[in-house]
């Protein structure tokens, strides 16, 4: 579990992967996992079974926020907005914003909608909301263990999901950025799609799941801190279904408690974050939902069947 310096890969993209190392043993228990990224089609039978409200319908609380004008307290979500010129890499707020009425049903704003968008993966969900879905089916999140092992796809120690080459015999095998980043991407996109795609519009891993790079991050259970592997490296031997740290802690918003996500989006690139290389780590803070951010669901196998090992 793990990654190291992809092939051909250059040092930006990579340049923030040391969280990632070092390579580790891990054993996981069997668990059965979603083929697909939860759906709009799925989210909305959820939504209306249980009249559930997502985080980012939500209208912030003054006590979460204190100092905000009041007039900036209205229910939205984050969405990447490019800019219209050249950006130094070094700051993501100039292509992220968040903007008043974006959510799950508006993931580009109030203008914006899902219809005909149904086999799309659902976005704009903060952590809760996801934890609250996999309730309601009978599942839950996979921890990032098990989320790495479902990833590989019975394939140890290879860069990305398929194997060795980003682009096997010039195949694309995933939903990634392609074009200036951020300033402008491909019209139609080279790999099919120009920002998100439906599910499953690529091959599957070797366990026959669909989008475990590109498309849309995932949320995983773990709590992030970057010094976790070093950390289950310094105790030896390996780890059993670990469960990631008890608390959350990132250096660069130390007041911020942040969740481990995995897989990439549509919006990776080596020249920014190569983060659909598996092995490779997200994170992202519990109540901030984004367009690129999603989610799928395990299951737990029956007892007979646990066994499993990475």
């Amino acid at each position: 579990m793990g990654a190291q310096d992809a092939p051909d890969m250059n040092d930006v993209g990579m340049s923030a992967t040391t969280d990632s190392r070092p390579v580790h043993r891990v054993y996981v228990d069997g668990f059965w996992m979603d083929k697909t990224d939860v759906t709009n089609e799925e989210f909305a039978k959820f939504v209306k079974a249980t009249s559930y409200v997502t985080i980012a319908e939500r209208k912030p609380r003054a006590e979460d926020f204190p100092g905000a004008p009041p007039e900036n307290l209205v229910a939205g979500s984050v969405v990447f907005s490019p800019p219209d010129h050249a950006v130094p890499l070094n700051d993501h707020f100039q292509w992220w914003s968040y903007v008043k009425g974006a959510n799950w049903r508006h993931p580009l704003g109030p203008q914006s909608d899902i219809k005909g968008k149904e086999k799309y993966p659902v976005v704009h969900v903060a952590l809760e909301d996801a934890v609250a879905y996999a309730k309601w089916a009978g599942k839950r999140l996979s921890t990032e263990a098990e989320w790495e092992f479902a990833a590989r796809g019975g394939l140890s120690g290879k860069p990305f999901v398929w194997g060795d080459q980003f682009r096997p015999n010039g195949k694309w095998m995933a939903n990634t950025f392609q074009g200036k980043f951020p300033v402008k991407g491909t019209d139609k996109g080279e790999d099919g799609h120009a920002g998100i795609a439906p599910v499953a519009q690529y091959p599957p891993n070797g366990y026959g799941l669909y989008d475990m790079a590109g498309n849309v991050w995932q949320w995983t259970s773990d709590w992030y801190r970057p010094d976790y592997y070093a950390r289950l490296v310094a105790v030896g031997g390996v780890a059993r279904n670990p469960q990631g740290p008890n608390s959350p802690f990132d250096p660069s918003e130390p007041t911020e408690k942040k969740k481990v996500h995995r897989g990439g989006s549509f919006l990776c690139t080596d020249q920014y974050c190569s983060r659909y290389i598996v092995g490779t780590r997200g994170k992202g803070e519990v109540s901030t939902a984004t367009n690129h951010l999603g989610f799928r669901c395990v299951k737990d196998a029956p007892v007979s069947n646990r066994s499993a090992g990475q």
